[in-house]
């Protein structure tokens, strides 16, 4: 695809979205069932089933996808076709590309062995390794706009207030039903 294409298919998107700014609000959604053994869940992707569980580092077996590391994938995945759609809309041509996303967490805090250690990653890292002909200064401007519109780095750097809730009858409930 290049920049004409990728206009093309954006544009009508952009146009509805400026008219109606509601359309633009979408909700995606992601569904898992606890595993019925051991410390698991499966998450459906859409394409596969994934089997999350517990890293090593917390005394996972390592078979099952450790959810640190699916969130670094979702990171990496979105950095890239953020960076690839910002170098076709820029027209730079990138020969090879990866990208590399890393985190590091003290799992004191997910153990509850230290009440002072933080739950969760204190710092991630993306890195891109490009082959390009483009100069220092479109470089840069691309990796602006990728972290500008990249949509996990983004909800990452801002910090959403997320919550949680527990729906389930209880044993009174299901007891008069």
């Amino acid at each position: 695809m290049d920049a004409d294409e990728l206009r093309a298919v954006q544009a009508p998107l952009k146009d509805r979205y400026r008219d109606d700014p509601d359309s633009a609000v979408i909700t995606l959604t992601a569904d898992g069932d606890l595993g019925a053994d051991g410390v698991t869940c499966s998450i459906d992707t859409g394409r596969a089933l994934v089997e999350a569980g517990l890293h090593p580092a917390t005394g996972g077996d390592g078979l099952a996808a450790c959810s640190g590391d699916l969130l670094l994938e979702a990171l990496a995945a979105c950095a890239g076709v953020t960076l690839r759609a910002v170098a076709t809309a820029l027209g730079v041509q990138i020969h090879v590309g990866r990208v590399h996303a890393e985190g590091d967490l003290d799992v004191r805090g997910t153990l509850g062995v230290d009440r002072d250690a933080p739950v969760g990653f204190r710092s991630i890292r993306v890195t891109f390794d490009l082959e390009t002909d483009a100069d220092p200064e479109t470089l840069s401007k691309l990796l602006e706009l990728t972290e500008r519109y990249c949509v996990v780095h983004q909800t990452i750097a801002r910090s959403p207030v997320p919550s949680m809730e527990i729906t389930a009858p209880s044993v009174h409930d299901q007891a008069l039903g």
